[in-house]
């Protein structure tokens, strides 16, 4: 079987959804993230739009060959939210995606069975209000060369038709000779090919970039 080399994330952050259930108010979003870091952000932010809500419930996954997902209740009942939200994430099949269900009580309590459909029902609308894309595994490249051989290099990027990421060339102290520095962006299904290519050329290093 061949590794898919593409996975779906969002384009950008969804509009703000609102569902209404029993006088609560379920307010839901989603964004593309890349890790865990940029939840906190992201959370302050809704937290100062919304000071009346009371939970701030979340679920996101990362990563395209190893997932990770964190799901939080934040204070409902356990499994009521975060998990209901999650399941929509999978629902969708999306990655690289968070999505934060906020609430703010009408004074109605709705039940766990209630909180878990409401969440679900927002979680839901939000990746529907989102614009999902279908995004390539890539691998980035660096490498280095003495100036000399730059226009090898080239023409492998400009035959293989190579992103190039980062271009920038150094002065070695010791012999005061320029050596360049270029990073490549290659899909996944295609990064052995490249790789041996540029190591098969004399005096060029290739190496995956950490």
């Amino acid at each position: 079987m061949k590794h898919k080399d593409t996975y779906n994330t969002i384009a950008n952050p969804s509009e703000q959804i609102l569902l209404k259930e029993k006088n609560s108010k379920f307010f839901g979003y989603a964004f593309p993230i890349q890790s865990e870091e940029e939840l906190k952000p992201i959370l302050d932010q809704l937290r100062k739009k919304h000071p009346h809500a009371g939970h701030f419930c979340y679920a996101y996954q990362i990563g395209t060959e190893i997932l990770s997902y964190r799901a939080n209740d934040d204070g409902e009942p356990s499994n009521s939210a975060g998990m209901p939200i999650y399941g929509q994430i999978q629902a969708f099949a999306v990655t690289n995606t968070a999505v934060v269900v906020l609430r703010i009580f009408g004074g109605t309590k709705l039940g766990v069975g209630g909180l878990i459909s409401a969440y679900k029902a927002a979680a839901q609308m939000a990746l529907e209000a989102s614009k999902i894309i279908e995004k390539t595994i890539d691998v980035d490249y660096k490498i280095s060369f003495d100036y000399k051989n730059m226009n090898k290099v080239m023409r492998v990027i400009k035959e293989k038709k190579l992103e190039i990421v980062s271009q920038e060339m150094e002065i070695i102290e010791e012999t005061g000779l320029p050596i360049g520095l270029i990073e490549i962006k290659i899909r996944k299904k295609n990064a052995e090919v490249i790789f041996d290519i540029f190591n098969s050329i004399y005096e060029i290093d290739i190496k995956i970039k950490e």
